[in-house]
């Protein structure tokens, strides 16, 4: 009776050793789909065209660009990671963001200053329009009745000598 107790537990033993190895080394490399690779080179450009996004760029470098990426996130690659990689071997034209540091925030700050100039200018121009046609109207609404008492007075006096 012992042995058969003894003789299960190092059965059991051996069964959660050998399991232990195999999750250890895992399932293999991880299958990467065509989404999950076209999600990273959306962001990125390619370096024989101008502004040409990589996942639908056709040309060899850009195929080669993407097999890059399938083998970093097989290999559990970060997307920040194989952005990074392409920053630091080709530099920051590579991406579609560039990154937050130093002159690039620029690129973050100007466009909407700009746009906010632009409609301040626009405000600033319709005030303007708007003074300028009420002073106008003001100024016809004070010669009309000049004008039209003028008008009324040479009226009554020609329907007068027609009596």
């Amino acid at each position: 009776m012992k042995r058969l107790v003894y003789g299960l537990i190092l059965g059991l033993l051996a069964a959660l050793m050998w399991s232990g190895l195999t999750s250890a080394q895992g399932d293999g490399p991880r299958t990467v789909t065509d989404d999950e690779v076209n999600a990273i080179a959306r962001q990125l450009y390619c370096p024989v065209c101008e502004n040409t996004p990589l996942d639908v760029c056709s040309t060899e470098a850009c195929r080669q660009w993407r097999e890059v990426i399938r083998e970093k996130l097989e290999q559990g690659w970060t997307e920040e990671e194989i952005k990074q990689y392409f920053i630091d071997y080709y530099g920051a034209r590579v991406v579609a963001e560039p990154p937050r540091e130093g002159f690039n925030w620029l690129a973050y700050i100007v466009p909407p200053a700009l746009i906010l100039l632009g409609v301040g200018i626009l405000i600033r121009v319709v005030i303007v329009w708007k003074q300028a046609a009420a002073e106008e109207q003001q100024l016809a609404a004070e010669a009309e009745p000049d004008e039209e008492d003028e008008y009324i007075r040479r009226l009554e006096e020609e329907l007068q000598k027609r009596r």
